[in-house]
Order: C-alpha cells, then structure tokens, then sequence
C-alpha cells in the first residue's frame, strides 16, 4: 500500500497527465500519480524524464541494463516491473532483463560490456558511491565521454526515480510478471 494518495488533486495538468499515460501505458502510473499532489515538481519531473528520453550517446540496451540495476539495488518493485514491460516494449530480451537483479550470479547471460555497466550502476547507487578510478576509465575508454556522461546521468535519474518510489511505498503496478527483486543476502 502507498504512502501518499493516488488520487491527487484533478488539476489540468493531471487530467491530461492520466489522459497521455493511459494513451502510452494503458494505465495510469502510479508515480505521476504521487507527484501529481505538487504540480510544480510534478512539470518539472515530467520535463526531465522527457529531455532523458532524447539523449542518445548510449546504446539503449546499456542504458536499460544500467537502469534496472540501479532499481535492483535499491529494490524498488514499481521500477522492476515497469522495466521489465519497457525492455520488452523496447526488443529486449525479456530473459535477459529478468537475470539484471542476479546479475553477478549470471554473468554468462550479459557481455563484458554489459556486466561493466552494471557494476557502475550498482557502484553508483551505493549511498556512498563506490565507483573506482578504474571502473571509470575502462568505461570511457570503451564508450567515450558522451555516453559516459549519459549513463552517469541516468543512473543518476534512476536512483530518483526509485529512491521516490521506494519513499512513496510504490509496488508493482502489474506491467511484468517477471517484476521480483531477489532478497539481498
């Protein structure tokens, strides 16, 4: 059950909000609906998350896997299962998105490349970060700057996302089935 009501204020912005995420998604989410108690934060998220679908440096496969590892991190069950719905909608192997939470046990299912991603996410999303210097360089390295710079960003918008989520007491909306986040040990 959610923290905060999922019935906000029926101002315009919302009744065109729900009216675009039902178009979109087939459903109302859940996250607009909680930020939709403050209209101001809740344009200026809607702002963000669209330029962030506009950047383009980073493969769109590694941007998800990066994505979904920081939202396994921090175990928010609306992210995961949104995600998952996402990847699929988006030709990704829906398999390999639901082995992102075990990822470090799995590591035959990602490329070297992807399992670098996800350790930066998961470096990334510690409270302290724990990216190393080297972590860091082989990512340049390998993806230049641009995308460096893009997945940092994103991993960035993650862990507000699902830092907001986990926060509000969001669970799984139903997008996936495949939405379980494994316990950490």
């Amino acid at each position: 059950m959610s923290r905060i009501s999922l019935t906000p204020p029926r101002t315009l912005l919302m009744r065109i909000g729900a009216w675009y995420s039902r178009r979109r998604y087939g459903t109302v989410l859940d996250p607009g609906q909680a930020y939709g108690h403050n209209g101001r934060v809740l344009f200026a998220y809607v702002r963000l998350e669209q330029r962030a679908a506009k950047w383009n440096a980073l493969d769109a496969g590694l941007k998800h896997l990066a994505v979904m590892a920081a939202a396994a991190r921090i175990n928010c069950s609306w992210c995961m299962d949104f995600g998952h719905w996402e990847g699929v909608e988006r030709g990704l192997s829906a398999s390999k998105i639901a082995q992102v939470p075990r990822w470090r046990e799995r590591r035959e299912s990602f490329t070297e490349l992807e399992l670098l991603v996800m350790e930066y996410a998961e470096a990334m999303t510690e409270t302290e970060p724990a990216v190393t210097d080297e972590l860091a360089a082989e990512l340049i390295a390998r993806l230049g700057e641009a995308a460096f710079v893009e997945l940092t960003a994103m991993v960035a918008l993650e862990n507000m996302r699902s830092r907001a989520n986990r926060a509000f007491g969001l669970t799984s909306q139903g997008f996936s089935e495949a939405c379980e986040v494994p316990a950490r040990p």
